[in-house]
């Protein structure tokens, strides 16, 4: 049985605390790891680890930070397959899965190698007679990130790179259901060179993220995960006069035309809504057909039903379990709940299990065809391989039914037509946007910009938003005097 450790001050060491999480195989439910919640004391000493090693931290050179991030994206690509083994057997996910997961959180390590041109301020001169105004990037102090199960190496890398990088040090608290491959994250980041307490890990559950929230040196807060839990984050942390970004839940839709590339589409939603069994907070889970596109539907039923969840190591696999039973016993339910409100169920996933291995948190892809917008299944995140087809009678009415869902984390469009297109994009009230891509994640020299009830804050993730986050602005206006400059010669071309 292994037991994870915390990480305070720059070594791994085992938590005093009596209370232990079980971390499972979700593939068959077997225990493979326990995480402990952090006593109240391992909290403290870990933010104040973080504080002290502030005070030097901030003064590094910008350009040695920099070399830290080149060695650590060094170090993760030689190790990614390995730390992809790692995640794939905590989460569930297939191999291809994790490798991705893994890499995309590899893109904003690089993006925080860039970080002396990010932290560059802006100079005017001669804003009077002989005077000038500047400004500079400095960092906050010790910053905090609380990350979600679903893509664990993903998204503590979209936090603790860039804050770090900027000058902050930082306090990582990563989901108890799969806590191993943040662990192993921070093991190479040590490895790479990083000082004692820039980086500390804490484990636990909702004890462990109030006291990051309401501690007085904790100066800014990132958090991804559910609606509820967000809501109550950002409302904490800001009552406590902490910076707070928190990305909530979703209901992303995907509006295809009828003049668009009939097989990319359906290529496009298998993936794009059953892949890594729906547990993206960019999943598509509503596709709204439009016009006479509706007669694709039992096409793509067909190819959704062809897909096969199983092993992370089963090459044939579409995908893997659900994270833990609980996850799957709130899908089946709220298939259960489509079915009884009158919605067509054309694939049923409900009772999919793979033979060895039945007590696994399965479910096997599902779609549902006639599904209006006051229904549950609508209505609700579901957060598992379910599709909702809905059908309206022009691009009108669909981006209508869009920005009346509550959430904007992202959508796309599919359409042969450019000013279909520009206008689709132009009058959604949706943060990211897609044309002919199915999942718009932007790249990490943009920001992750979901909007509505999908975001709590003002400034998101990676990219320059992140860096203006965990970043003040310092403005100087200054005046020298022309009667203090000395006179005499100096002969060499030294600056001191």
């Amino acid at each position: 049985m292994k037991h994870v450790p915390l990480l305070i001050n720059g070594e791994f060491i085992s938590s005093q605390s009596d209370q232990q999480i079980e971390v499972t195989n979700p593939a068959n439910n077997e225990v493979i790891a326990k995480v402990p919640c952090a006593t109240s004391n391992e909290m403290e000493v870990a933010i104040a680890s973080a504080k002290e090693a502030f005070t030097t931290w901030r003064n590094v050179a910008v350009p040695e930070r920099a070399r830290l991030m080149m060695r650590y994206q060094a170090l993760l690509k030689e190790h990614h397959d390995e730390i992809a083994k790692i995640l794939s057997k905590e989460t569930g996910k297939t191999f291809d899965d994790a490798k991705g997961d893994v890499w995309r959180g590899i893109e904003v390590v690089e993006q925080a190698m860039n970080i002396p041109a990010l932290l560059m301020g802006e100079t005017v001169e001669n804003v009077a007679r002989g005077i000038d105004t500047y400004s500079y990037i400095q960092p906050l102090g010790v910053c905090a990130g609380i990350t979600p199960f679903n893509f664990p190496a993903m998204i503590p890398l979209w936090m603790f790179p860039l804050a770090i990088a900027a000058g902050n040090t930082f306090v990582l608290k990563p989901s108890e259901q799969d806590p191993l491959t943040p662990t192993r994250l921070a093991e190479l980041f040590l490895e790479a060179g990083a000082p004692k307490g820039v980086l500390n890990v804490v484990h636990g559950g909702a004890q462990q993220v109030d006291h990051l929230l309401t501690h007085p040196d904790i100066k800014a807060v990132s958090f991804v995960g559910s609606v509820p839990v967000g809501q109550h984050i950002y409302k904490t942390a800001t009552s406590h006069m902490k910076r707070a970004q928190c990305f909530a839940g979703a209901k992303n839709h995907s509006v295809i035309m009828p003049d668009a590339n009939k097989a990319q589409v359906l290529n496009s939603l298998v993936g794009a809504s059953v892949g890594a069994a729906g547990q993206r907070c960019m999943a598509i889970s509503v596709a709204v057909f439009v016009g006479e596109a509706k007669n694709w539907i039992p096409e793509l039923a067909e190819m959704i039903a062809k897909v096969k969840p199983g092993l992370w190591n089963d090459k044939e696999a579409g995908y893997g379990p659900l994270i833990s039973p609980k996850a799957r016993d709130r899908v089946l339910s709220l298939i259960a709940q489509g079915k009884a409100e009158g919605a067509s169920c054309l694939v049923d996933g409900s009772g999919f299990t793979v033979p060895g291995y039945e007590k696994g948190n399965w479910v096997g892809p599902t779609v549902f065809a006639d599904v209006t917008d006051d229904m549950s299944i609508y209505k609700e995140e579901i957060f598992g391989p379910v599709l909702c087809c809905m059908s309206v009678d022009s691009l009108e009415e669909a981006i209508a039914l869009v920005n009346r869902n509550p959430f904007g984390n992202g959508t796309s469009i599919f359409t042969a037509n450019g000013a279909a297109a520009r206008k689709y994009q132009h009058e959604i009230e949706v943060g990211q946007v897609g044309i002919n891509v199915p999942i718009p994640v932007p790249l990490p020299f943009f920001s992750f910009t979901g909007w509505k009830n999908s975001f709590y804050g003002d400034l998101h993730a990676y990219g320059k938003q992140a860096v203006r986050f965990y970043t003040e602005t310092k403005t100087v206006t200054s005046r020298w005097f022309e009667d203090d400059i000395p006179h005499g010669p100096n002969m060499t071309i030294s600056l001191r």
